[in-house]
Order: C-alpha cells, then sequence, then structure tokens
C-alpha cells in the first residue's frame, strides 16, 4: 500500500475517535488514569486520600506509595495498594469507574512519592507532603467560587495560587465549584484547569447550590460526582457525608457545612446545627476555620441568608470560631470590627470572608455595607493564609498575583482575636 494512503489511514483512525470526543464531550475517560486529586482525611498527618477514573473497562485499579528518594530506585520499595472502584453511569455523560484509596500509617511532615493506574497504564510520580505536628507552621488556599469559564479563566487562578504557595497544606473551595452538578464537562474543565496541583496539594471542598441538583422525586442532593471522585472525612452528621466533615491540621479544626442543605432541609439543618456545636464543644486545637456556601453576611441587598446566621452564628460565637470563609455572591467582601452582636457592647472575634476566583461577577445590589472592613468588585481572587503559633495571617491576591488585601488575627489570652490590618498602602478599594 503506497505510504501516501498509509498516511492517510493513520490519521483518519486518530481523527475520529478525537472528533467524536470533541462533538460531546472532550473529556471521555481512557486506559491511563485521570482526574488524580488527592483530599484532606481527618488527619492528613498521617493519611492521605486519592481519586482517579478510568474508561469502564478497567475494572480494578491500584496505587503505589513510597517514601520519595532523589534516588530513582526507591519505586522498587513502593507499597501496592489495591483501590476501591465503582463504575458511573449517568445519563448520556461517558460511562467511567472512579477509583479510591487512603493512604494510611505515614510519617507526619514527610515526603512521599506515589503513583496509580494497573497493568501498562500508570501515572507519573507523584510527590506530595504529609502535614506537620500541632504548632508547627503552615499555610493553605481558600477559592471563592470557580463556578464559570473554568479552562479558560480560572486556571489562571489556581496557577497563580500554586506559586504563592506551593507547599500549602490544603486548597479549600468555598462552593460553586462548577455550574452545573452533574454536568461532565464542566467537571473536566475543573480538573483540566487545575492540573497536576490537584494532584499534589489536598483539596477541602464545601458544595454549593450549583453542586447540588434534584432528582426526579424532588429530592435536593449532591452532584453524581461528588462522592465518586472526592473522598473526603465521614465524619459528619448521617446522610451529609463527605459534604459535611471536620479535619485537624497542625492545630487547627478545619470544618466543612452543607449549607445548601441548611436552607432546603430542617432535618439536615438541625443535624448539622447539633453536630457543629459538638466538635467545637470538644475541639482541642488552638485555631478554628469554618467554610460554607451561604454567607451568615452578605454583601448583596436583596439576599439573606437567616437560616444559616441564626443558626450558627451564635455557636461561633459562644466557642470562638476564628475564620468563617464563604461564596456564593460573586464578589469580596470581609468584615469583623462592625460585625454586629447580639450581647450589647461585645465585640466579634470572628472573621467572616465572601470571595470569589472564577470571573462571574456581579455588581447588581452589591453595596458597601455596615459590617464590611473591605471589598472588591470584578476582581478574581485567591487567598494563602498561614498560621503561626498565636498570629494567624491572611492574604488576599488577583488573579495576576498583586497583593489586594491583608490582615492579621493575634490570639489573646481571655480575649477576643485582636485584628491588624495590612492592607497595602498604593491599593485603591475596587468598587
Amino acid at each position: 500500500m503506497p505510504v501516501k494512503i498509509c498516511s492517510f489511514l493513520f490519521l483518519l483512525l486518530c481523527y475520529m475517535p478525537l472528533h467524536g470526543q470533541i462533538a460531546g464531550n472532550p473529556y471521555v475517560p481512557g486506559t491511563f488514569p485521570d482526574r488524580i486529586i488527592l483530599n484532606v482525611t481527618q488527619d492528613p498527618s498521617t493519611s492521605m486520600a486519592a481519586n482517579w477514573r478510568t474508561q469502564e473497562s478497567v475494572t480494578e485499579s491500584f496505587a503505589e506509595i513510597v517514601l520519595a528518594d532523589a534516588d530513582p530506585r526507591f519505586v522498587d520499595k513502593a507499597k501496592k495498594i489495591k483501590a476501591i472502584s465503582q463504575k458511573l453511569q449517568f445519563e448520556d455523560t461517558p460511562t467511567a469507574v472512579y477509583h479510591s484509596v487512603i493512604f494510611e500509617n505515614l510519617i507526619p511532615n514527610t515526603k512521599y512519592a506515589y503513583r496509580v493506574g494497573q497493568g501498562e497504564h500508570w501515572s507519573e510520580w507523584i510527590h506530595f507532603n504529609t502535614a506537620g505536628k500541632v504548632g508547627e507552621k503552615f499555610s493553605f488556599i481558600y477559592y471563592g467560587d470557580v463556578q464559570t469559564n473554568i479552562r479558560s479563566l480560572w486556571s489562571r487562578v489556581a496557577r497563580e495560587a500554586y506559586g504563592k504557595a506551593p507547599d500549602a497544606r490544603l486548597m479549600m473551595y468555598a462552593g460553586d465549584l462548577i455550574n452545573k452538578a452533574n454536568r461532565d464537562v464542566e467537571w473536566g474543565d475543573w480538573f483540566q484547569a487545575g492540573g497536576f496541583i490537584h494532584s499534589v496539594i489536598p483539596g477541602f471542598p464545601t458544595p454549593g447550590n450549583h453542586d447540588h441538583f434534584d432528582t426526579p422525586e424532588g429530592v435536593n442532593t449532591t452532584s453524581v460526582f461528588w462522592r465518586p471522585q472526592f473522598t473526603l472525612p465521614e465524619n459528619g452528621p448521617k446522610g451529609l457525608e463527605e459534604t459535611c466533615y471536620y479535619a485537624d491540621i497542625q492545630g487547627t479544626r478545619f470544618i466543612s457545612l452543607n449549607s445548601d442543605q441548611v436552607e432546603v432541609s430542617d432535618q439536615y439543618l438541625e443535624k448539622q446545627r447539633v453536630w457543629m456545636e459538638d466538635i467545637l464543644k470538644n475541639n482541642p486545637n488552638k485555631w478554628t476555620v469554618v467554610t460554607f456556601h451561604h454567607p451568615i453576611f452578605s454583601p448583596k441587598s436583596t439576599r439573606d441568608n437567616k437560616r444559616m446566621r441564626e443558626n450558627f452564628k451564635p455557636i461561633f460565637d459562644k466557642y470562638k470560631v476564628d475564620l468563617v470563609l464563604q461564596g456564593h455572591d460573586h464578589t469580596y467582601a470581609r468584615g469583623m470590627v462592625k460585625i454586629p452582636m447580639n450581647e450589647k457592647g461585645a465585640k466579634s472575634g470572628t472573621m467572616y470572608v465572601v470571595s470569589v476566583s472564577g470571573p462571574k461577577m456581579t455588581d447588581s445590589n452589591v453595596e458597601r455595607r455596615d459590617w464590611m472592613d473591605r471589598s472588591a468588585l470584578y476582581t478574581q481572587l485567591f487567598h494563602v493564609v498561614t498560621v503561626d503559633n498565636d498570629k494567624l495571617m491572611f492574604d488576599t491576591f488577583t488573579a495576576t498575583g498583586e497583593l489586594y488585601d491583608a490582615f492579621d488575627l493575634i490570639k489573646q489570652k481571655g480575649k477576643i482575636n485582636k485584628i491588624i490590618d495590612r492592607i497595602p498602602a498604593q491599593v485603591k478599594e475596587r468598587r
């Protein structure tokens, strides 16, 4: 057969499946693992969770883990673990098998190498660091809503954040990771936009309203992809597994609430309220950070999340929660000094932050509210938070890497937190 015809047939065979993917979903799974992601466990100093995806013909998969070493022969010492695998078929979404493992009995503050796969189809070797011990200095990244134009415009935020904090212990997402809960192509965009970063820094996602959907029976629930692709602590209320949970990292308790279920379900509101009180009452950590989607205090005059505020703010006040990180309103605002309190003369020791990392912006009904100490419109942001003994440092960066806002919270024995503003003098508020 002439060379030109052979070449044409080869190109045609290559093009046909690619064309089919582009026409429908460009993120069709294959035999090689994709969507590799780390997620927090209850104690990321001694364990770490990993998830990945393959096509449906790959019915079993494995992970290998070993102490990282500059000597490439380290791979010979790797421990092989069989993954938990589950097939997901949903409407016209490409059928896939989702795999998960939890690496256990790890050494704190240690670099590990891992890979995932099977047979001849393995990922590259990937490094991650376990969390350190209580009291050691560490940083984490916080993102507000990602939601839309994820691959094209949120990707730059993820890369800037990684550049600022490559050693972050976790990446926190305050809900609305995508726009339509069960649209696989959007999850594909989210995984591609974060790239390898997802596989080296563990995630701490909380679901937003766009990460939920109504079943044909009228039941509001989290995306069909949520639990298969995120392995998260199952230490929350029954029925809210892997959406309402906590993790303890180096002397800080991180808590995720499912605020969407607070808004739509009396049953799950009460379950979370009781659970929240219990884990705050029995909290040995110096710092406490809570995240959920619907703000206690909204920047928008047309929104008022009374159920969240009336049920959870009194608990935050009672147990002196330090930082509340939220999303939903597609703008930036933070406040502590002027937060209204129930007791006369009382002042808030809790900083409330609302932020947005994706490009979906609004100035509709967004006002300079009384509770705000700093705000911004039409600005993609990310936040690097550093905890160092009695000081919490909060740095807000724009998508182009400029410091826009900053403050410190200082622990004071027997008193509420002291706030020190570090707003850059040359940076005006973006209104």
